[in-house]
C-alpha cells in the first residue's frame, strides 16, 4: 500500500495547488518500469516528511489533462509545488539520495522562509 495520496484531475487543484507548504507530486503510469522502481522510494520519503510534505501520485494515462497542463513527456517526473506553484522537477528514476535532497531543500526553505517572515 501506498503512503502517497491518489490525485486526479478533478482533485489536482484542490489537492495540490490549493495545499500551503510544500507537495510533491510524482507522475507515473503502471506501465512504466522505472516509474514502478522510484514508487517504494517516495513512499519511504513520504513517511519520512510527514508533516513537512504532501507526497501526492497522478496516473498519467488515466489523467492526461494535468499531465499536459504540466508538460509532462517523461515519466516518472516528480514535480515539486510550494504554495500551490511550481517550483522544481526532477525526471527519471533516480537514487533515494537525490530525491531527499529535493525534499530537504524544499522543505527546509519554507522553514526558513516562515521564521523570517
Amino acid at each position: 500500500m501506498s503512503n502517497a495520496l491518489a490525485v486526479t484531475d478533478s482533485t489536482f487543484e484542490n489537492e495540490i495547488e490549493k495545499h500551503d507548504g510544500l507537495a510533491v507530486v510524482d507522475f507515473w503510469a503502471t506501465w512504466c518500469g522505472p516509474c514502478r522502481a522510484i514508487g517504494p522510494v517516495l513512499d519511504q520519503l513520504a513517511v519520512e516528511y510527514d508533516g513537512k510534505a504532501k507526497v501526492a501520485k497522478l496516473d498519467v494515462d488515466a489523467n492526461q489533462k494535468t499531465a499536459m497542463r504540466f508538460n509532462v513527456r517523461s515519466i516518472p517526473a516528480i514535480l515539486f509545488f510550494k504554495n500551490g506553484k511550481l517550483v522544481d522537477t526532477v525526471i527519471g528514476a533516480v537514487p533515494k539520495a537525490k530525491l531527499a535532497s529535493k525534499f530537504q531543500e524544499h522543505s527546509v526553505s519554507e522553514t526558513a522562509a516562515v521564521k523570517q517572515g
